[in-house]
């Protein structure tokens, strides 16, 4: 028999090798609950030595893809990110984007422009080690409690469900580099350096320093992790059924990175709208010592919370578009499973009367 649900579901990634075929599986077998366990062997290559669906060297190097993509992005944006803060955090200072650089450039030199960088790698890499990672976890045990029609009629729903569950815990990662990150380019003075921050910041106001910013970092990334990988597993189906004019098993691997590159970016203008307020929030709360959120969002306003929008969706859309490509890349170079947009299955056409 051919595996069902989870089979399904790695044909509802958006990613896949032009060149697969679907190979004969025996018959589930009973676990020690007395449960079925489900082989998968869904959109397997011709290349020997791929990695399993759904094993746990597939996650590891899932997460690890997320490591690459989410650290050197982020890392890479750095200047803009930094200017970004300082619109949030001091706006009658810091009035443009291009004002912006040009006062930190006069201020600190053409090397402040990479204020926070060392926080920021290392806090993104976890936060896309776990973002990713956990991610194709929660899609297959989410898809395996669904069942295959479900998984497909629900696949939107499903999408969401899994990148939320995974950027709870992501942000737990990130949010002690992602204090540091903000404390360093937002209050000059206080610190240049990672080491030089961390010890201060603890000193003044202990673990709380470093963990004072997780609930705004929830209400910031759960939607914008949420809109960031729905709205680009359907915009790859849709490019693909709508805008290629061919069929995707016909594409090279590199028009398919270009289909990757375009619904990142389109994702990633939505993922910025979703979520800037929150973001304006964590900004302002990492910078000012004793604040709360509460706080925060009375003193900013309703105007307040969408200064920087312009710097961060430029940010953003090329982070997004940028953290797709290398993600698809680390699974093609590593042989990942790489399934193709969705389709109906059979057993739901003949539900509907769709085939004879």
């Amino acid at each position: 028999m051919y595996p069902t649900a989870l089979t399904q579901l790695a044909r509802g990634n958006p990613f896949s090798s032009p060149l697969f075929n679907i190979q004969k599986v025996e018959e589930p077998k009973q676990s020690l609950h007395g449960q079925k366990t489900r082989t998968l062997a869904a959109a397997a290559t011709s290349d020997e030595g791929e990695v399993e669906f759904g094993s746990q060297k597939y996650f590891l190097l899932c997460g690890f893809g997320g490591i690459l993509s989410c650290g050197t992005t982020h890392t890479a944006v750095v200047p803009l990110d930094l200017i970004k803060c300082r619109l949030q955090v001091d706006p009658e200072k810091f009035k443009s984007i291009g004002n912006g650089f040009r006062l930190t450039v006069r201020e600190d030199g053409v090397r402040g422009l990479a204020k926070g960088w060392a926080p920021t790698f290392i806090g993104y890499s976890m936060q896309g080690l776990c973002k990713f990672g956990f991610y194709e976890v929660f899609k297959v045990f989410y898809s395996d409690l669904l069942g295959e029609e479900n998984t497909y009629l629900w696949r939107t729903s499903l999408y969401l469900a899994a990148s939320a569950s995974a950027e709870f815990f992501a942000d737990i990662a990130l949010a002690p580099m992602e204090a540091v990150k903000v404390r360093i380019q937002t209050k000059p003075g206080y610190a240049n350096t990672l080491r030089e921050c961390v010890p201060k910041m603890y000193a003044e106001e202990g673990v709380w320093a470093f963990y004072k910013g997780v609930v705004p970092l929830w209400m910031r990334q759960i939607p914008y992790t949420m809109m960031k990988f729905s709205c680009f597993e359907r915009t790859v189906e849709l490019l693909y059924k709508h805008a290629v004019p061919k069929p995707r098993s016909e594409c090279t691997k590199s028009e398919q990175l270009v289909v990757t590159f375009v619904a990142g970016y389109i994702a990633g203008v939505f993922c910025a709208i979703v979520s800037h307020p929150a973001d304006s929030v964590v900004s302002v709360l990492n910078k000012e010592s004793g604040s709360t959120a509460t706080q925060v969002l009375k003193k900013l306003g309703p105007k307040g919370v969408w200064k920087g929008l312009v710097a961060r969706i430029i940010m953003i859309g090329t982070l997004t578009a940028l953290q797709w490509f290398i993600y698809d890349s680390v699974k093609v170079y590593f042989r990942l499973p790489r399934p193709a947009p969705p389709e109906m299955p059979e057993s739901l056409k003949k539900k509907l009367g769709l085939t004879e």
